[in-house]
């Protein structure tokens, strides 16, 4: 495995080692979800390169930025293991130079739930996942189901820029108790992370309720509510059941429907979905 800092070293490597590559961009502080991206990966392609790079664009004032947990030495461990052949490691100078001033905007797709959230942070996804996809050249990138909106938002910049790649989506890896894994668990006190399984609850008892029959958007989302609520700890910040191609919410839902939520407890905030019937 080879690991590089610079736009012009990934260059090189990908025209030296021929077949072709997928792609799985990371933020570091790796986690089986991530591993079970690059695996995928291994097992499409010829060759696999990965990125290690906490964005800062993607942060908004008064995020986490600073405290984002990192550990190079571990990630590239685990990257080496899954079989990545290149890792980019680059800094924030490389990818935003001095002069930068270019950014990519996806519109609609970026306006509700993580985007009404986080104003900016989907500029700062769809730009740095751009510069990605324009350096590695890859054939196809990986990305997880569990950061839903991100993989619209992708789909979409794709689609629009002509980006010749093929975009595969991944299941959401979870622990044995639904929660699903994120690098941000990592904030969670053992209460905070028994209290933290209620987001899965909460999605499951939505399921069971499109399971049973109903279509309606509101009555989905009244059952995540009531799973929410009676967890004291948790701080619900948005509840969705939308379209999964536009992400409005839904009234009468028909075919299918992405049921979303963005929940703190204690420091931490945690997103989670669910993807049910024609998705």
């Amino acid at each position: 495995m080879q690991v590089v800092k610079t736009v012009a070293d990934v260059r090189r490597i990908r025209k030296e080692l021929a077949g072709t590559w997928g792609l799985v961009p990371t933020m570091g502080f790796l986690h089986a979800g991530h591993i079970s991206l690059v695996e995928r990966a291994r097992g499409e392609n010829t060759r696999v390169g990965a990125s290690v790079f906490v964005n800062p664009t993607q942060f908004g004032p008064g995020e986490d930025l600073a405290a984002y947990p990192r550990d190079l030495e571990r990630d590239l461990g685990l990257l080496e293991q899954a079989g990545a052949d290149l890792v980019w490691v680059p800094s924030a100078e490389e990818v935003y130079p001095s002069d930068y001033r270019t950014f990519v905007d996806v519109e609609g797709v970026t306006m509700p739930l993580e985007g009404a959230a986080r104003p900016g942070h989907f500029r700062g996804v769809a730009t740095v996942v751009a510069k990605l996809l324009n350096v590695f050249l890859p054939d196809r990138a990986y990305f997880g189901q569990k950061d839903a909106q991100q993989v619209v938002v992708i789909r979409q910049m794709v689609r629009d820029l002509n980006f010749p790649i093929e975009l595969v989506v991944c299941p959401t890896v979870r622990e044995a108790d639904g929660l699903a894994m994120s690098s941000r668990n990592v904030y969670l006190t053992p209460e905070q992370r028994a209290a933290a399984t209620v987001l899965y609850r909460a999605l499951s008892a939505a399921r069971d309720v499109w399971t049973s029959g109903e279509r309606d958007g509101e009555q989905l989302r009244q059952a995540m509510r009531r799973v929410l609520e009676a967890e004291p700890l948790a701080r619900t910040e948005y509840i969705s059941a939308a379209d999964p191609r536009t992400l409005e919410e839904l009234g009468p839902a028909s075919r299918g429907v992405l049921l979303s939520m963005a929940v703190r407890i204690g420091k931490a905030r945690l997103i989670d979905n669910l993807l049910l019937g024609d998705g």
